[in-house]
């Protein structure tokens, strides 16, 4: 009898695109969790204030323990990172913990470096990094820096770990919305500071740290992948596809309608451009036919050819098309 061989595909040697795109990914990751750490260790931490997530936690064990040990705070970041990171692999698997491994790290390493500078920046000049008066000024940037570094790391669909990891859990077994579950968990941790003896005011800044960065991060996630998607209904459709495909080099699909009134049978364009291009479409649609019923929607995020991958091009069509007859679209058993 004779012994079965089984090759083994290697694994291709990754392209150059492959690799810019795993550069980028991580330098935003890094950059993410920098600012993140930087707006906790200059902003918040040092004036006294609350928030969420294992930060927060930080914050209360530093105040449950007493005194003005910093460091209290990034250990606790520590230990509840990786243990909710180890819970985490253990319940959502390999490929969570590999996407969740670099921000699990990352973050309470800067915000230990940030600490360490910010203390030697007090020793130096006697009061915080964003000075003092108007603790609102610090509420303001801290909230911001840290909802643009975690809207960044969130925009390449990366995860920072910590408090992310338990509505993951809970979505996965309960079936709950994670959103719901992870603005409970963080204002949960805002107000068991009450039990650290912190006064109502800075717990109403915490609240108003959680509320704002949560809104940036819902604004930075989707920056640069939002476009425009545009619907055309022209009896002169053909010339106005020409003008898309070659005019603005975009693509265009040609979806069958019918008119409400006469129903007439016609052609919808749909078409998805950038923002910044949707007034040079609206001015050629109009200038081919003055008519033409256009419909302008913004969506959320577009993936695909000319988006988030390699354009191509492709051959011009080698004849017209017509409006749709009746059986247009129809299958048949025959």
């Amino acid at each position: 009898m004779k012994h079965l061989k089984i090759k083994f595909k290697k694994p291709g040697k990754p392209t150059k695109r492959q690799v810019h795109r795993f550069l980028v990914h991580t330098l935003i990751i890094a950059v993410g969790n920098a600012l993140a750490a930087a707006a906790s260790a200059f902003f918040i931490i040092p004036y006294g204030f609350v928030m969420g997530g294992t930060t927060g936690i930080g914050i209360f064990m530093r105040n449950i323990l007493g005194g003005q040990n910093e460091w209290i705070v990034s250990l606790t970041v520590y230990i509840a990172n990786i243990s909710l990171f180890l819970l985490g692999a253990i319940l959502l698997g390999k490929k969570f913990a590999v996407g969740t491994l670099a921000g699990t790290l990352l973050y309470p390493t800067f915000l230990s470096a940030f600490t360490a500078v910010n203390q030697l920046y007090v020793s130096s000049h006697g009061h915080p990094f964003a000075g003092e008066g108007d603790p609102m000024l610090a509420v303001f940037f801290g909230s911001l820096l840290f909802g643009l570094g975690i809207g960044l790391v969130v925009r390449i669909g990366a995860s920072t770990g910590g408090t992310d990891i338990p509505p993951l859990i809970l979505h996965k077994y309960l079936n709950l919305p994670v959103s719901v579950t992870l603005w409970a968990l963080d204002m949960a941790i805002v107000l068991i500071q009450f039990f650290a003896s912190v006064s109502l005011q800075m717990v109403l800044y915490g609240i108003v740290i959680t509320i704002f960065s949560s809104f940036v991060i819902d604004l930075v996630s989707p920056i640069g992948t939002r476009k425009s998607q545009v619907m055309i209904i022209s009896k002169k459709y053909e010339d106005i596809r020409e003008m898309i495909l070659n005019g603005m080099n975009r693509g265009v699909t040609m979806l069958y309608g019918k008119t409400g009134f006469l129903r007439d049978k016609c052609y919808v364009l749909l078409t998805v451009i950038s923002n910044r291009d949707v007034v040079k479409l609206k001015n050629e649609v109009e200038a081919i036919d003055p008519e033409a019923f256009i419909m302008v929607s913004v969506i959320s995020e577009v993936r695909g050819r000319g988006f988030s991958s390699d354009k191509i091009v492709l051959p011009r069509a080698s004849e017209g098309s017509e409006p749709p007859t009746e059986t247009d679209g129809e299958t048949s058993n025959e």
